[in-house]
């Protein structure tokens, strides 16, 4: 018998055909991963476009192999599993390593929260963080992800990509997490082109009201993909304060880069 003829190649997967239920399976977990609280069957199979009978097929394997969990209504949320995966993946992480030990002296210098973050496409996500020993702190924990243009960390590493690269990233609408983030492009271009001048970031609120964040990139290659950052409450700030916090992160970076 003759066989039918196989599917062509995609050639943006290098000729290799991907596997349409280990997308739904990664599309499920990203998707539970965002939310901030536990999810319906109907909004997650809604969400992904995915049929109802396959979403709950899959959803019951995740729930069995513990990469996803329930609540008493049996709403859905990622499981112990994924916290296992992203735990390791921090642990084993090169930049994370050459960098924990040099944050650890910085809070300690500082007392002041210390932030590591990477690029994601048009997110940062946290890698490690230092706290503060203050009370009053914000602190985002590593596996957090925010808007990079409405980050300090986000904007340092963006800052010395091209512009055409960093808009292409970026989604069509900059939405705003205070009133004080960038969302018009041209400001934002704008900001990008002073912070390869002056080596830094600031996140004047932009994302936390109430709070500054100071931000230096990790040049790794060509371009970086990392930045390190110290964010200190407005109330604790002062002309004096900045510098000395500014010195200590320029510091702190030719030390995890040598």
């Amino acid at each position: 018998m003759r066989q039918a003829p196989l599917d062509p190649p995609d050639a943006a997967t290098g000729g290799v055909r991907s596997v349409k239920s280990a997308e739904r399976t990664i599309a499920v977990l990203e998707y539970l991963s965002a939310a901030t609280q536990a999810c319906s069957l109907r909004s997650v199979v809604t969400a992904l476009a995915m049929p109802r009978a396959s979403g709950y097929a899959l959803l019951t394997t995740l729930v069995n192999t513990g990469w996803v969990e329930t609540d008493d209504a049996g709403r859905y949320r990622i499981g112990i599993r994924a916290l296992r995966a992203g735990a390791a993946y921090v642990e084993r992480d090169d930049v994370v390593r050459r960098a924990q030990p040099v944050m650890g002296e910085l809070n300690a210098e500082l007392g002041e929260t210390v932030h590591l973050a990477r690029l994601d496409g048009a997110e940062v996500v946290y890698l490690a963080t230092e706290i503060s020993r203050h009370s009053l702190a914000v602190v985002s924990r590593p596996g957090r992800r925010l808007p990079s243009w409405a980050t300090g960390l986000g904007k340092a590493i963006l800052a010395w990509r091209p512009w055409a690269e960093v808009d292409e990233l970026l989604p069509e609408t900059l939405e705003a997490r205070t009133p004080y983030t960038i969302t018009d492009r041209a400001a934002l271009r704008a900001e990008l082109e002073e912070i390869r001048r002056r080596g830094h970031a600031v996140d004047e609120q932009e994302s936390t009201v109430g709070l500054r964040c100071f931000a230096v990139p990790l040049p790794f290659g060509p371009v970086p993909d990392e930045a390190l950052s110290c964010s200190v409450p407005l109330v604790r700030l002062g002309p004096e304060r900045e510098r000395v916090i500014l010195s200590a992160l320029l510091r702190a970076r030719e030390r995890i880069i040598r």
